[in-house]
């Protein structure tokens, strides 16, 4: 859109500039001068600097300023200019690194995208070329191992999550609880929002990375192992909470029997998908793994992209009421395998039954039967998928 446009489609749509910035003097006044291009709503973060910041921004007295006496973090100083720029009552915030690495004019970029999305609930990351030359390959591979960890937690697939370039929703921000307070925060926001229905996507801008110029405060060591922390966490919280509540909010909005048929019956799915994600569950479901069933099989259905609702639902196939009658054919199983007999009766294992006493016995037969009756299942279920297949398509084409 031409330059007027733009500028006017700023100031309709409520969307400031915030620029976090920390001992980044021989950059920070183009960066500045850059933005006022294309809008005055600014908001600038000075996080503690030490060199001489404070005698550039003086040269910017109409502009918003925050100073943060002390150095606390990246994601500290975008937390306190989201929380000024909501008082301002701005709907949407852009960030842009003081470094020099990003281009201004890119901010049209970002205007559009917004402007043309049916959902305004939007989070923008501006999406770099990492293969471009002069980027290093630090930065590179860091990228991609923020990638795969985002994607294993929201299930959103993004060339670029580690930009700072972005564009934030500020209402939707405010409905959220962060922690952290320095570069794991850009993890932080974009996985929590995800959690919360937030669209995340990407949008392409144009990287510089000049060393003459531009000043990283990233800490490979510190900062790297504060990242992977988080996304432990976060992988807990994808295993234990968000991935279950999403297929109770998906069970309990569409009630048993439109779930089995749009989830089971009506997914996209391939036969061959579904019959393996039914093997799968059956598989954790019957093993020996007890109190990890869910966190395992959703890890898994995950990895191997299978469908989780169905991995899910046939791995209760060892929910409490069932316990006993798992045990017993395990152990049974397990000493046919082993040509032995202990007498089992049902009775034994509703009482007192020791499996520590038959470890062995129980641990093969349990290996055994999840097995055997994951490929039974996976079996059985391909044939019923595969002529449910074969009579939607005939219904659909007659």
């Amino acid at each position: 859109m031409s330059k007027a446009l733009l500028i006017n489609k700023i100031k309709e749509l409520k969307i400031c500039v915030l620029i976090p910035t920390y001992n980044n003097e021989r950059t920070l006044k183009r960066v500045v001068d850059g933005v006022l291009e294309y809008t005055n709503d600014i908001i600038i973060i000075n996080d503690g600097s030490t060199d001489s910041t404070a005698q550039i921004l003086k040269e910017y007295s109409s502009l918003e300023h925050i100073l943060v006496p002390q150095n606390k973090g990246k994601g500290n100083a975008l937390r306190v200019g989201f929380k000024k720029a909501t008082e301002l009552r701005y709907d949407f915030a852009i960030t842009i690194d003081s470094d020099g690495q990003h281009f201004p004019e890119d901010i049209n970029t970002f205007v559009e995208a917004l402007e043309h999305a049916e959902n305004k609930n939007l989070l923008l990351i501006g999406a770099r070329n990492m293969n471009q030359e002069g980027v290093p390959g630090k930065s590179s591979f860091g990228n991609k191992f923020s990638n795969f960890w985002f994607w294993f937690e929201t299930g959103i697939k993004l060339t670029d999550t580690q930009s700072g370039f972005r564009l934030y929703p500020l209402k939707a921000l405010e409905k959220l609880k962060f922690y952290t307070q320095k570069f794991e925060f850009e993890i932080e926001v974009i996985v929590k929002a995800a959690w919360n229905d937030v669209v995340v996507e990407n949008v392409p801008i144009q990287v510089l990375y000049d060393e003459n110029e531009r000043v990283s405060h990233f800490r490979p060591f510190k900062d790297f192992t504060r990242i992977s922390i988080l996304n432990i966490c976060l992988v807990f919280l994808t295993l234990f909470y968000i991935k279950p509540r999403n297929l109770y909010r998906k069970f309990k909005k569409k009630g048993v029997k439109r779930f089995f048929i749009e989830d089971f019956l009506g997914s996209q799915d391939s036969p061959t998908k579904k019959a393996l994600s039914i093997a799968l569950g059956v598989l954790i479901g019957l093993s020996p793994f007890w109190g990890f069933h869910t966190l395992i099989v959703i890890f898994l259905a995950i990895v191997l992209n299978l469908n989780k609702a169905i991995a899910f639902a046939f791995s209760n196939v060892s929910l409490p009421p069932f316990i006993p009658f798992v045990l017993y054919a395990s152990s049974k199983v397990g000493q046919f395998v082993l040509g032995v007999n202990y007498n089992y009766t049902l009775d034994t294992f509703k009482n007192n039954f020791e499996v520590s006493d038959h470890l062995k016995t129980y641990i093969i037969g349990s290996f055994t039967l999840a097995v055997t009756c994951a490929i039974l299942f996976g079996v059985l279920g391909f044939l019923f998928f595969s002529i449910f297949e074969k009579k939607k398509t005939a219904l659909h084409n007659g």
